[in-house]
């Protein structure tokens, strides 16, 4: 097999699994084909009004401010004389569209959004707005849409938005509101002069939602303690009075409005959300008007957290999210959203106990609904089918829904509410179990095909650059005819097992990559034993301890991904390694600059990694980091131009490209001031921003100077390359960490080189086990690169603060690109020195980026279980960038080898001799 033939089998096999963790734990568990339910009761309202303020916190509302005045006088005054209000306790992800999603739907986030995004539906789900007579929504393109595409008929779901540029987070935000105010208010006026629209208004069964973003756009500006911030809780306030007291007109009193005011999720302090922090899932629920309770002053529900609102006295109704979506429902008498799994807070209405009975009879119903059509689903087609024990047998459905009418019959309404609720959890446990069915099985394919190309891919690597050509490892034809059969034999197996059970055609391809992998290894066991003879040549003792050192150093990646501070305690091992190296190698000449460098780079870039994630904009620190760069970059040309290692040109472009640098300096710290004057982002200096950034970028790659130039010089332009991006992008340490990772790069380069002078035999040399530690340190730079300062298997752990030189208008695609082009940038760096490794150690240029692909997957089995399909969208989030990290390593591998052929494949290299200045070309 040629080396370009595994690299396509690679490359097919890792995309192909990268789509398992979807059909594992990211198919949509919602469920269609379902009989509508609704409460048989007369509903007490003709139409709703639903108020969300995004990114609202509980306390920041309710809390009484420095000199005990309330921030919303109108919406307090509707708790302590005219409706029911709580904590509406949100689940993770707490972002805009999940909550949304629950608010109105009443489901949990389908977790196969993950792949498309928050401002899209993946699926089509039910929801309030879908089954409701008409529905006008108000406010912004984000979220208004998929409500819209979603319905059976879209348009019953009229909206009104303002543009996507509204939403510029360098400005004050509470005109996003105003303008739903404004809106909502034109819509009434124009129904005086419009019959058909007055006609439309004033049907049953209508539902008004008003979505408010200043809230949201202005915590993460300002953060959610700032003037800003808490002006518009009182803008809110007193425009949603305005708009009740112009419905209240429009409708002559008529008693038949239900109001309903919440938040899709709260905030943290420094203004960002999506964890499951209690400001982040404790958001306001005031409800009020038609079939809402008027308060209670028993004083029940209130803990620590509402003592000093002021309202201790009042009853306090905390719900779940997802309820307000049930609540609404039957307010206005419409279908329970078919998919809902809220559960109907019976505190919150003005009824008899025989009408929460009913009401809440029929939540269940609607929620067992669901578990039915899965059930039936799953029976249908699995060979092995074992049903959910807590709804078979003596506990069937059909017992508990005839009970719970028994018990409404004999008027026992109390035990009838519990019965219900009991009802309503078994049916939400049995979706899960069905939900999860097949994990045993997929979960087992998958290990067994990861660990497959891992042996797979180690046999090509001993075959092709460990064994002496010649070497004979072939088995007996009787012995591969009998393995070939056993194969056919088990992929008819399986494949016969799939078809009946009718699942997913991906799952024919996970089958047949384990039985391919596993034929050719059975076919090749010979290779193994004889790298295993080689390796025992030198003891078992030394055999185990380098197996055990290599599993635990890629374990202790595998730990970087989740403490990066593990990434600390390992450069403080690298930085005395010199201390074990041999005494030829600490005494050589020129050396011991080296590596007390070594040492000195490696404990400043450890604490690096000790920093927080989250940090705050501190242009001071990347001012000195940038000066502190411009210096010691300018000291090491100096001693190079002495060495005689730079050409005059060379040397000319390394000052312009540190002089761009500099420019770039006074550009941030131009733009910060302007944007912390609230003078927005100046026109000159984004335009100056983007065009600095954009030529000194592809410097690299357009000018790769003269094949003769020294790779040192060479490594420095590309470094200075990259600094004016890293400038403009950074916001703290990010530029400090740079200069420091660039250099201990550097350093390791020349440790190398140090560490194999005098040792070559031949041109070209087969792989050593000391070229291990060029495969581990390799994957240790990486790490370094990804977690240096932030986590990049997050985006939302990088400040936007980042890209405003850029860009302040919200445009999740730019900058999200800008994000991930900020993180890449080390490994320009890091590729660029791999390649001169390679050539450096008498090595062909892949075979190193070849040992690397065999043991990634080590690292890709452990993040394949780490995957998780629930908690925040942070943590949903991170552990499939985790796993997709490690899965397309061997496509980023790919990317990298080409990366660093084409900036400095081109060079030619001194041979690393005593006895030559002989040269080769990398």
């Amino acid at each position: 097999m040629s080396r370009e033939a595994l690299l396509v089998i690679g490359v097919v096999f890792h995309i192909i699994y990268l789509f398992s963790i979807f059909d594992i734990y990211f198919t949509s568990p919602l469920v269609h084909g379902m009989t509508p339910h609704k409460s048989p009761l007369e509903p007490p309202a003709d139409r709703l009004f639903l108020f969300v303020g995004d990114g609202l916190r509980a306390d920041k509302l309710f809390e009484l401010d420095q000199d005990g005045n309330t921030r919303a006088p109108f919406l307090r005054n509707i708790i302590t004389e005219r409706g029911s209000w709580g904590v509406s306790h949100t689940r993770v992800p707490t972002e805009s569209r999940p909550g949304h999603v629950a608010i109105i739907a009443g489901f949990y986030e389908d977790v196969s959004a993950v792949t498309t995004g928050w401002s899209m539906n993946p699926v089509n789900f039910d929801s309030v707005f879908n089954q409701s007579q008409h529905t006008w929504s108000f406010g912004s393109p984000d979220i208004l849409p998929m409500f819209q595409q979603g319905a059976s008929d879209p348009s019953r779901v009229e909206t009104f938005m303002y543009p996507p540029e509204y939403e510029d987070f360098s400005g004050e935000a509470s005109r996003l509101d105003v303008w739903v105010f404004d809106h909502v208010k034109e819509l009434f006026k124009n129904a005086t002069v419009d019959p058909q629209l007055n006609s439309m208004l004033r049907q049953k069964k209508v539902v008004f939602f008003l979505h408010l973003l200043g809230l949201d756009t202005n915590g993460h500006g300002f953060k959610p303690h700032s003037k800003e911030y808490l002006d518009n809780i009182k803008l809110v306030d007193k425009g949603i009075k305005e708009i009740v007291d112009m419905i209240e007109d429009f409708y002559h009193n008529d008693g038949r409005t239900s109001y309903v005011f919440t938040a899709d999720h709260g905030m943290n302090n420094r203004g960002g959300h999506g964890d499951g922090h209690p400001d982040n899932t404790r958001t306001p629920i005031i409800s009020w008007g038609a079939g809402i309770r008027n308060p209670i002053y028993s004083g029940l529900g209130h803990d620590a957290l509402s003592e000093d609102w002021g309202l201790s006295d009042i009853q306090r109704d905390d719900i779940l999210q997802a309820d307000i979506a049930p609540l609404m429902a039957h307010l206005v008498g419409i279908n329970l959203p078919v998919n809902s799994v809220g559960e109907l807070p019976l505190s919150f209405l003005n009824s008899t106990e025989y009408d929460k009975a009913e009401a809440a009879f029929a939540n269940a119903r609607q929620i067992l609904e669901q578990y039915q059509v899965k059930h039936n689903e799953k029976q249908e087609h699995e060979l092995f089918f074992r049903p959910f024990q807590g709804l078979s047998g003596n506990n069937d459905p059909l017992l508990h829904v005839a009970q719970i009418q028994a018990m409404i019959d004999n008027k026992e309404f109390t035990l009838a509410e519990q019965k219900s609720k009991e009802l309503m959890s078994l049916s939400i446990q049995g979706l899960r179990y069905f939900q999860t069915y097949d994990w045993l099985f997929l979960r087992g394919i998958v290990t067994i095909g990861y660990i497959g190309w891992c042996i797979f891919c180690l046999e090509f690597v001993i075959k092709k650059y460990v064994l002496i050509a010649g070497t004979n490892t072939d088995i007996s034809i009787k012995s591969r005819l009998m393995i070939n059969a056993a194969s056919v034999l088990i992929a008819f197996g399986l494949s016969g097992m799939l078809w009946i059970q009718k699942m997913p055609k991906m799952y024919y391809a996970y089958v047949f990559f384990p039985i391919y992998f596993w034929n050719h290894i059975c076919r090749n066991y010979g290779v193994l034993l004889h790298a295993l003879r080689l390796s025992l040549q030198n003891g078992k003792m030394k055999l185990f301890l380098s197996f055990a050192g290599a599993i635990l150093g890629l374990e202790a990646l595998v730990a970087s991904f989740f403490y990066r501070e593990a990434l600390s305690g390992i450069f403080l091992v690298l930085s005395a390694w010199p201390l074990v190296m041999p005494e030829k190698v600490r005494n050589g000449e020129g050396n011991m600059p080296i590596l007390l460098g070594w040492s000195c780079a490696c404990f400043a870039t450890s604490t690096f990694t000790l920093l927080p994630v989250e940090k705050g904009e501190h242009i001071s620190i990347v001012i000195i980091g940038g000066i502190a760069g411009i210096a010691f970059s300018l000291y090491t040309l100096k001693n190079l131009e002495l060495a005689k290692r730079v050409s005059p040109q060379s040397s000319i472009l390394m000052r312009v490209q540190l002089f761009v640098i500099f420019i770039s300096l006074v550009i941030l710290y131009s733009t910060s001031a302007s944007l912390q004057r609230r003078d927005g982002l100046p026109l000159f200096n984004q335009v100056a921003s983007w065009v600095i950034v954009s030529i000194s970028s592809i410097l690299p790659f357009i000018y790769r100077g003269p094949s003769t130039e020294d790779y040192f010089t060479r490594l420095l332009t590309i470094c200075f390359a990259f600094g004016p991006m890293m400038v403009l992008l950074s916001i703290s340490y990010e530029l400090m960490f740079y200069v420091c990772f660039c250099s201990t790069v550097l350093l390791w380069l020349e440790v190398e080189r140090a560490l194999y002078k005098g040792k070559r035999i031949t041109e070209r040399r087969t792989l050593s086990a000391s070229d291990g530690r060029s495969v581990l340190m390799f994957l240790f730079f990486i790490n370094v690169a990804f977690f240096g300062t932030g986590n990049v298997a997050s985006l939302s752990s990088f400040s936007l603060e980042s890209v405003y030189r850029f860009t302040t208008m919200f445009n999740p695609f730019l900058m999200g690109t800008l994000l991930i082009i900020k993180v890449l940038v080390p490994f320009f760096v890091v590729s660029s020195v791999l390649g001169i490794l390679s050539s450096s150690l008498d090595l062909e240029p892949f075979t190193l980026f070849l040992s690397v692909m065999t043991v990634t997957d080590i690292q890709t089995i452990n993040f394949f279980y780490f995957v998780t399909d629930y908690g925040s969208w942070l943590e949903i989030g991170t552990s499939i960038s985790h796993f997709c990290i490690a899965e397309l390593f061997i496509i980023f591998t790919i990317i990298l080898f080409l990366l660093s052929r084409l900036l400095v494949g081109h060079l030619v290299l001194p041979r690393i001799s005593h006895e030559s200045v002989k040269s080769k070309t990398t």
